[in-house]
């Protein structure tokens, strides 16, 4: 598993938005690429040190913008590149 940065407890920063963050930079930097399995709920539960349902709302954005996918009772994966967002170059 790549590399993720942890939540910083002290950081006003949603945990949920810093948990999708980290996500997102590792897809950006290609650690993690198109069709790689997501870190499952509970290892990014224990990862971080925060509430499953924190974990459910970052996965939840990174759906919504495009980054990953689930599939029900197979975990979570990186989209692939052309459903990503827009990216600045």
């Amino acid at each position: 598993m790549p590399i993720m940065r942890i939540v910083d407890h002290f950081d006003p920063a949603p945990k949920y938005r810093q948990i999708a963050q980290s996500i997102r930079e590792l897809i950006q930097a290609g650690e993690l690429e198109p069709h790689d399995t997501i870190p499952s709920e509970t290892a990014l539960v224990q990862i971080h040190g925060v509430a499953r349902e924190t974990v459910r709302d970052a996965m939840r954005v990174l759906r919504e913008e495009g980054w990953i996918f689930t599939i029900q009772a197979r975990g979570s994966f990186v989209s692939p590149r052309e459903r990503w967002p827009e990216q600045p170059e």
